[in-house]
């Protein structure tokens, strides 16, 4: 119920602005990309489609997933919130969870369907989808018109995947690479399914890096020997960008560019060491080198081109962001943890950027627990508590990790030492002080709102 009437409310509040008066919005994400994959950032992958996009727009250096892994970033990318608001504690296992993403939560799709858009999400979901045995909401649930997914990874691998399905129904085997079956599925719909009169969101969310990985061939080879995961790994990353300039060519056939606002991003940090770009962790650990990741924004004439942005920011602030450069009030009565980074990239607007909130994270099973990005300051905890070794999220941990509490802070100045090899906790007590009490006061706040799955719903 409250949900229907903040998304009423949102309709009132859009209702004298024309639909299609506002840009055309591409979401692009990538899975288990690590921070120094791709060319513009210094990787060794052949990306130039990608690279074209940071030239033409802001790039940032100090972008962040919402979490280090999978389902609980995405959540992020959707709601502006901390994952665990809005359901989502770890990755999603629909066989043994009900964990989803919760249908109460206010999508940036539902938001920008309400200001008049067509929607459609691509790619992989990893949000929760029914079972023969739970009853959970699909992408159309969540603000989408058309979809086009997989539960979790393409299946077998990124070569010849059987696991999609396509508007509640199975597709059954699809041969090619998944990158380029998903932007197949985006080209079809921007084509043939939507309507023509109405500006497009489209959510465009690839299978790769993420394992088990394959690629052509041919492009593999031109990184390495054929069965080197190293340059498989590569391969997929250079197919997806291949896969990336078709549908930008398409984009500017349906639009003049500066009618289109494209946003590229990873999920989590890469799982390979070698590709975080000398920061300390990989995926699945609250380190630097789990949630920090490429952050790319274009829209010719408002974001201006060549521009590298030192700011801290993430995929948390994917949501008020957009709202703020497409004149969309944010709704009122939800608490967005993310901020709307604008100003950044509108500088010549003149307004000053603020964060509202520290950037912040919690994954429970990763070692340290937590951290908080404030400035050029980061926190990091570890447990004070015990959970079983499963490496699958339990549901029945819930309870503990709501009153769980943590020990050993190390405290980093990411501006001198973006490795993170030197805690300067004893030398900045003040500091110290200052980041733990905030970390706790939103820990606390995001433990309040977290839904109790371990209890009958």
């Amino acid at each position: 119920m409250l949900k229907a009437f903040l998304i009423s409310a949102l309709s009132f509040l859009l209702a004298a602005t024309s639909a299609s008066a506002r840009p055309n919005v591409v979401m692009l994400l990538a899975d288990d990309l690590g921070h120094q994959d791709i060319g513009c950032y210094g990787g060794p992958v052949k990306t130039p489609a990608l690279d074209a996009l940071a030239a033409g727009g802001t790039r940032f250096t100090d972008f962040y997933s919402g979490c280090a892994v999978c389902s609980p970033s995405r959540a992020v990318l959707l709601t502006g919130r901390h994952h665990i608001r809005a359901g989502v504690y770890s990755w999603i296992n629909d066989a043994s969870q009900k964990s989803h993403l919760l249908e109460r939560e206010i999508t940036l799709a539902e938001v920008l369907k309400q200001a008049g858009y067509a929607t459609a999400h691509v790619g992989k979901w990893h949000l929760g989808l029914p079972t023969d045995q739970r009853k959970k909401p699909t992408p159309a649930d969540h603000g989408f018109d058309h979809w086009l997914g997989t539960a979790n990874n393409a299946a077998p691998s990124h070569h010849n995947p059987d696991n999609f399905i396509r508007n509640g129904e199975p597709v059954g085997l699809v041969e090619g690479y998944s990158c380029q079956i998903v932007v197949d599925e985006a080209l079809t719909w921007l084509e043939k399914h939507r309507a023509k009169d109405r500006p497009f969101f489209l959510n465009v969310w690839f299978h790769e890096p993420h394992a088990p990985i394959a690629a052509p061939d041919e492009i593999v080879e031109t990184y390495g020997a054929l069965k080197d995961k190293a340059a498989v790994y590569s391969g997929t990353i250079d197919n997806t960008d291949r896969a990336i300039a078709r549908l930008l060519a398409r984009l500017k056939e349906i639009a003049p560019p500066e009618d289109t606002l494209i946003i590229y991003a990873s999920d989590n940090g890469s799982y390979r060491a070698d590709r975080v770009g000398g920061l300390r962790g990989s995926k699945g650990m609250n380190w630097e080198g789990g949630i920090r990741v490429p952050g790319i924004f274009s829209w010719p004439g408002v974001i201006p081109a060549g521009a590298v942005e030192k700011t801290p920011a993430g995929l948390v602030d994917i949501l008020p962001t957009v709202c703020g450069l497409l004149g969309i009030a944010p709704l009122a009565g939800v608490h967005l943890d993310g901020s709307d980074i604008s100003p950044l990239l509108r500088p010549a607007a003149g307004t000053a950027f603020t964060r509202h909130q520290p950037l912040f994270w919690h994954l429970q099973k990763a070692r340290p627990i937590v951290a908080l990005r404030d400035g050029p300051w980061s926190l990091v905890a570890e447990p004070d508590f015990e959970l079983s070794t499963s490496n699958m999220f339990e549901e029945s941990w819930i309870p503990a990790i709501k009153s769980g509490t943590y020990k050993n802070w190390q405290l980093f100045n990411l501006e001198t030492d973006r490795a993170q090899d030197h805690n300067i906790a004893p030398d900045h007590p003040e500091i110290l002080a200052r980041l733990k009490a905030r970390l706790i006061e939103i820990n606390t706040s995001i433990m309040a709102d977290g839904p109790d799955w371990h209890l009958d719903q």
